[in-house]
């Protein structure tokens, strides 16, 4: 992709080159189920419509519209273009495994720190609460781990989860 940056547009400057470009791959994007010639026509069709409106984002297409190295130039990078975002939908399967094997390293290295952590006051709180409301009798939490304390508070809620149901 950025190579072919680099061979085509050469007579345009630097922000001309980029607007255009961006602009590609935005309508290739938009337009992944169309050929590249179908991409390029409404492309050129849309850019003399706008011209001829003089109300073009790209004026300084209007001498070079129809010039074939213009065209040659924006059929290479729509071709690119395709290539691109084909090779990142063959890579999705991947990437979402990637992300999902980085969501549960995360779960599993963050229980692993609470588990070597007390527990916090919030949570012995919390679990003296729990043991009041629902007239449990309390462990001895002095050795528990913020995660162990974590444990315990989920399993009392979700024993007594039936009182918070609303029956109709």
């Amino acid at each position: 992709m950025y190579q072919i940056k680099n061979r085509i547009y050469l007579n345009f400057d630097k922000t001309q080159k980029s607007g255009i470009c961006n602009y590609l791959r935005a309508l290739v994007k938009q337009n992944l189920d169309k050929t590249c010639s179908d991409i390029l026509d409404k492309f050129i069709e849309d850019e003399k419509y706008y011209l001829e409106l003089k109300t073009s984002r790209f004026p300084f297409l209007a001498d070079v519209i129809d010039d074939s190295e213009f065209i040659k130039d924006t059929e290479d990078y729509i071709k690119e273009c395709i290539k691109y975002y084909e090779y990142k939908e063959k890579q999705r399967p991947i990437i979402e495994a990637n992300k999902e094997f980085e969501k549960k390293k995360r779960k599993f290295l963050q229980e692993v720190k609470m588990s070597k952590e007390k527990p916090t006051k919030k949570q012995l709180y919390y679990y003296d609460r729990l043991c009041k409301k629902y007239s449990i009798e309390k462990k001895n939490v002095e050795e528990l781990s913020k995660l162990d304390m974590r444990d315990e508070i989920e399993k009392i809620l979700n024993e007594h989860s039936n009182d918070y149901k609303i029956i109709d």
